[in-house]
């Protein structure tokens, strides 16, 4: 198995590297958008570390942010806060302890800067990592929202107060289509602009919300923070979605 590098990207070299299998900042707008929002964050706290060989790239990654700056509706004020952690764009790079070598830099950091512990949100399925390689860390499950979102932590800490969900309601969004996004995630650039033009072609009235800042993330009544879907206040998508599951739900909604 080739030797990785665990390298620190900055928002300079991001687009060289590339980021969630997007490599070409030339072509993908996605890649572009995430060096500007990293751009904000990297002076508050913001680390993206990855892990790449000149022969295969880039083949994982971990982002983390001080917990009063997740993108998550999280209270992890003191802690350092996961975004997203992934590894193998290829199946052999897969069960290697790529994984954890990540989560253990993160805690590393969070150590040296004096944090109260690492706080995480997992859930089943995609987008999310599995809660079972956190455990495996001494990671614990403190909070829980639905469908499926789990809050987890390592505490440095235990007299330290938990980090919780925030559960903003989703009542607020009461007219129409709502699509909140946030340049955190890559996945939500182009899939959202076919979203809209689909929408456009039904008549449907859509409002897009862009969750660029802390604040606005924080007050996502969708767990995964950086995107949702409303329907008159309803959540009908808790993380991003193809155009084609996009019109699929559709014709629920309008049924």
């Amino acid at each position: 198995m080739p030797p990785f590098q665990l390298i620190d990207l900055t928002p300079d070299t991001l687009p060289s590297y590339g980021i969630c299998g997007y490599k070409d900042a030339k072509t993908h707008i996605e890649i572009q958008r995430k060096a500007d929002w990293f751009r904000k964050y990297h002076p508050l706290g913001l680390r993206i570390k990855i892990l790449y060989s000149p022969e295969h790239g880039n083949q994982g990654m971990i982002e983390y942010i001080p917990g009063r700056y997740a993108h998550r509706p999280v209270d992890a004020d003191g802690y350092l806060f996961i975004h997203c952690l992934f590894v193998g764009f290829r199946k052999e790079f897969k069960g290697k302890g790529h994984a954890s070598s990540l989560i253990d830099a993160c805690i590393a950091d969070a150590r040296g800067q004096g944090m109260k512990g690492v706080a995480v949100v997992t859930r089943q399925g995609a987008f999310m990592s599995d809660k079972k390689i956190f455990e495996k860390k001494g990671f614990t499950v403190v909070d829980k929202v639905k469908p499926d979102f789990e809050l987890l932590v390592l505490k440095f800490d235990e007299v330290a107060a938990d980090p919780k969900f925030l559960q903003p309601s989703s009542i607020d969004y009461p007219d129409g289509l709502t699509v909140i996004r946030s340049a955190q995630c890559p996945y939500s650039v182009k899939n959202v602009e076919a979203i809209l033009e689909t929408a456009a072609n039904h008549n449907l009235t859509v409002t897009l919300i862009d969750a660029d800042d802390a604040e606005t993330a924080q007050h996502n009544p969708c767990a995964f923070g950086t995107f949702c879907i409303l329907n008159k206040g309803e959540i009908i998508s808790h993380h991003p979605i193809s155009n084609t599951r996009f019109e699929n739900i559709l014709k629920t909604v309008k049924s």
